[in-house]
């Protein structure tokens, strides 16, 4: 499931991003993706590859990785993000939730720590815009 009014298209500084044609209220599933779940030996040959940044962590134990077959792979990183999301291990897939108000034509961010606010340093340096 994916709101019709997403779209992808290139930022300021950041490649791409995914933004909205229109308003969406706080607390909106504006995706739910399902992902390719693989190993922790095949997430070793992932983290070799473009796909490193792309992948997540999953499974209770962070013993496995999964790449997403939605837009989630292309929401860019905020530390005080306007969506944050949400991992189902059972069904296998990535839900993206508003945490307030984005207007329209705003760029829709998560957090890479997971926590929408998680002030965390990640793993390359963030252009907060």
């Amino acid at each position: 499931m994916l709101k019709p009014y997403l779209f992808v298209d290139k930022t300021d500084s950041m490649g791409r991003g995914v933004y909205t044609a229109e308003t969406i209220a706080e607390n909106t599933v504006v995706e739910v993706s399902p992902v390719i779940v693989m190993s922790g030996d095949d997430r070793i040959h992932l983290d070799k590859t473009a796909l490193h940044d792309y992948i997540f962590e999953w499974g209770a134990l962070k013993d496995k990785c999964c790449m997403s077959l939605g837009l989630v792979p292309i929401y860019n990183h905020s530390y005080q993000s306007n969506c944050e999301y949400f991992m189902n291990y059972d069904e296998d897939v990535i839900l993206v939730k508003t945490v307030r108000l984005i207007e329209k034509g705003e760029e829709l961010t998560i957090n890479y720590n997971g926590d929408w606010d998680d002030k965390t340093k990640i793993w390359f340096d963030a252009v907060e815009g």
